[in-house]
């Protein structure tokens, strides 16, 4: 890896733990929204670092594309101004919880400063869509396209499961239901608006 790319490698990663500090510690929860998107972003950013440009590109797609997003419609829905007000209580936990981060750092921190390994380059296609495309549909294409399926029999049943009744079925319920002697749903609306 050159200089440039070691740079880059570790700029993003100071700006990854920089995303994901302000994800846990922001209070307002737009700003750990904000907090998030850094930090995937920045991760996209490790991963063409390693020659990973698929992995990045769904980094980006996935996290920062939909997640994040998810997460921005639910806080306006639910109100940008919703906070979390601290009680005081697990004031202990917090401090365990620290000095676990802060250990497993150092640890992390020595192992990477004191390894005697050597950079190895990727082999070629390493990371790409080709390679990948490659992998998928040479040595596991049966797994593949039974996972295929398996998605589409759960979108069918999804939607199945979703939709509401037909009118067919509708009009034979209210049948079923005239028969048995027990009111509809018309007849229970029009005696409550009544009412």
């Amino acid at each position: 890896m050159s200089t440039a790319g070691a740079t880059l490698v570790i700029v993003a990663g100071l700006v990854a733990l920089a995303g994901a500090l302000m994800t846990v510690a922001a209070r307002n929860p737009l700003r750990a929204a904000i907090g998030l998107l850094i930090h995937v972003a920045s991760l996209a950013v490790l991963y063409l670092g390693l020659y990973a440009q698929l992995l990045a590109a769904v980094q980006l797609l996935v996290y920062a594309g939909a997640v994040v997003v998810l997460f921005v419609f639910v806080i306006m829905m639910l109100g940008p101004s919703a906070e979390i007000v601290p009680t005081g209580k697990g004031t202990g936990t917090r401090w365990i919880a620290f000095a676990a981060t802060v250990a497993i750092t150092l640890t992390v921190a020595f192992s990477v400063l004191h390894t005697t390994g050597q950079w190895v380059r990727p082999p070629d296609g390493y990371g790409t869509v080709a390679g990948l495309g490659g992998a998928l549909y040479r040595s596991a294409v049966v797994p593949f396209e039974l996972v295929s399926v398996a998605l589409l029999v759960a979108i069918v049943g999804a939607m199945a499961v979703a939709r509401g009744r037909s009118e067919r079925e509708a009009a034979k319920l209210a049948r079923e239901r005239a028969e048995s002697g027990a009111p509809d749903d018309d007849s229970k609306n029009a005696s409550a608006q009544a009412r």
